[in-house]
């Protein structure tokens, strides 16, 4: 005999079990104008793992100040790199584009893609600040069965700014369910061998297709106040074992590899060298011919295309420099999707 269920006919039903992957990216604003810009920043700029000064006062500063004054200047530098084919920014295209290659490469399905609901591996993509949200991506990756979610933010080196802010978001997303999926999270690559070989390989192929040689190489990561190190962030020591690893796999030395910090803003202390400082300071020191890389981003974005790319190269030309050239993050390439795809594996034994 056949036991009824006690449930009404429109009850939702437990959806398979599958596994699902979040892919976590900084995030981007949804326009260059005003108000989407404004909106951006002040969602960035509200994060107390971001910005940990007086709530008061910076609240203050904040819409007093900055979200007046910023927003058109920011708009501008996004508007240098927009695509304006998909009518977004970058981020948002590469980072969609890198879940769309892990798919396929973890034999699952990009969410929300044809054929996702049958796949018992599902990839889906997010942003700490602006759209998709990671409570909705959550939630849909909840909603179409994954009861194991594995959590990759796409920050190679921790800094709580980052890191650590995007799992505050998805743990406060995960407050508000009744039935919360099991949870992973992939822990900082700085030091992955994975990372490093796609890291020098592609500086390797830069290398090969100039037509001239660097003099340095300056590996620019995005700077943090000196304050946040002091405190105990491992950030600073993460970025130099990065650049470390990268210098001893191609043979080169501190010398042809210079580690710098870009980004700054404010009046107190960053970490140091800074970039733009010694962007600046290089032609005067002979230095002609210049090759930055960003290997603290996982994705191009409006700091390495406009400030480094764009704007550091100016300087560099100014103060009398000859040849300068950036070299892509690893973005969606098959090194990049291959880098992702053996640490998404190693992380997701015994769940798959």
């Amino acid at each position: 005999m056949t036991e009824k269920s006690h449930l009404p006919a429109d009850h939702p039903r437990i959806a398979p079990a599958r596994v699902g992957v979040l892919l976590i990216n900084l995030g981007t604003p949804e326009a260059t104008s005003y108000w989407p810009m404004r909106r951006y920043l002040k969602e960035f700029l509200s994060d107390r793992r971001v910005i940990e000064a007086n709530r008061a006062l910076w609240w203050v500063i904040l819409n007093g100040i900055i979200l007046t004054t910023r927003p058109k200047r920011s708009g501008h530098a996004y508007d240098k790199i927009w695509n304006r084919e998909r009518d977004e920014s970058p981020l948002k295209t590469i980072t969609r584009s890198q879940a769309a290659g892990l798919a396929q490469a973890l034999d699952g399905k990009l969410m929300g893609e044809p054929g996702w609901q049958e796949a018992p591996l599902l990839v889906d993509w997010a942003m700490r600040y602006g759209l998709p949200p990671i409570a909705e991506r959550l939630a849909a990756l909840k909603q179409a069965g994954c009861e194991r979610i594995l959590l990759f933010p796409l920050y190679p080196q921790y800094s709580a700014t980052t890191t650590a802010s995007v799992l505050d978001k998805a743990y406060e997303a995960l407050q508000a369910m009744r039935w919360q999926p099991a949870i992973r999270t992939v822990p900082p690559y700085y030091d992955d061998p994975a990372h490093i070989a796609a890291l020098s390989h592609s500086l390797e192929t830069a290398l090969k297709a100039l037509p001239w040689q660097p003099d340095r190489i300056l590996m620019s990561f995005h700077g943090l106040p000196k304050d946040y190190w002091d405190k105990g962030d491992p950030y600073h020591c993460h970025c130099l074992k990065t650049a470390r690893l990268v210098r001893e796999k191609m043979g080169l030395g501190a010398d042809r590899l210079q580690v710098v910090f870009q980004s700054r803003f404010g009046k107190a202390e960053w970490l140091q060298p800074y970039a733009q400082d010694t962007v600046e300071a290089l032609p005067g020191q002979g230095v002609k011919n210049l090759l930055m890389i960003t290997p603290g981003f996982a994705a191009d974005c409006v700091e390495t295309l406009e400030e480094v790319a764009i704007g550091l190269g100016e300087i560099f030309h100014e103060r009398g420099g000859e040849n300068f050239a950036t070299v892509p993050c690893l973005n969606d390439t098959s090194e990049s999707i291959h880098m992702l795809e053996t640490i998404i594996r190693r992380e997701l034994m015994g769940w798959r």
